[in-house]
Formats: structure tokens, sequence, C-alpha cells
């Protein structure tokens, strides 16, 4: 998932996260509709960005958000508010090298 040319640009609000990539393609999820969040490593490190935020919507897609991005602390706080998110694994996935996927919270039901 590596970034293209030029930074993706990131919105985290009160209704959701939206990335519109450089070639004019957008993700998005919805609060409301966010069935997962996992965190993405790679070995791509430390010159390339390595580490991704996953947010899976309910029925499938979602958004990716690298990790690296200024928006990326807005919605590690947003995220850490969600009932149930499992910090252990999101320090887990920040601090591994290798490559991995670190569920850190799903909807329940």
């Amino acid at each position: 998932m590596p970034e293209q040319r030029g930074q993706a640009n990131i919105i985290v609000d009160d209704v959701g996260v939206k990335r519109t990539l450089a070639d004019g393609n957008e993700e998005s999820v919805a609060w409301d509709e966010l069935a997962e969040v996992a965190i993405r490593t790679t070995p791509d490190g430390p010159w390339d960005e390595d580490v991704f935020f996953l947010l899976i919507r309910t029925g499938g897609g979602g958004c990716a958000v690298p990790a690296g991005h200024p928006a990326a602390d807005k919605l590690m706080s947003r995220l850490q508010t969600l009932p149930g998110f499992d910090n252990d694994a999101f320090v887990e996935a920040m601090t591994t090298t290798a490559d991995g996927l670190f569920v850190c919270w799903q909807r329940e039901g």
C-alpha cells in the first residue's frame, strides 16, 4: 500500500474518515458503519511508509490511512475512544518491523 507520489488528502471529522488519493480516487468510512480497525505493517521503513490504519466498513471496503500522515494523530485519538479498542495490539503493531496485520477493534454483534 505505498503512498503515491504526493501526499493524499485525509479528513478525519465527526462523520468519519475520507482519503482522496493523488489520482482523485476516494476511500471513506463513516463512524456509524465502521466494522473493524486493523493496523497493517510492512518491512518497508524507515524510509518508506510502513504502517497503515485500515478502517473497514460493514459490508466491505473502507479507508487506509498511513500512520505518518498529519491526520493520523487525530485519527488515533478518535480510535482510542472506541469501546474495547485493543491498545496492546496497537502498541505491538507500532513497535514491529515485520510484515503483519493487527486487529485493534471489531464492532460487537
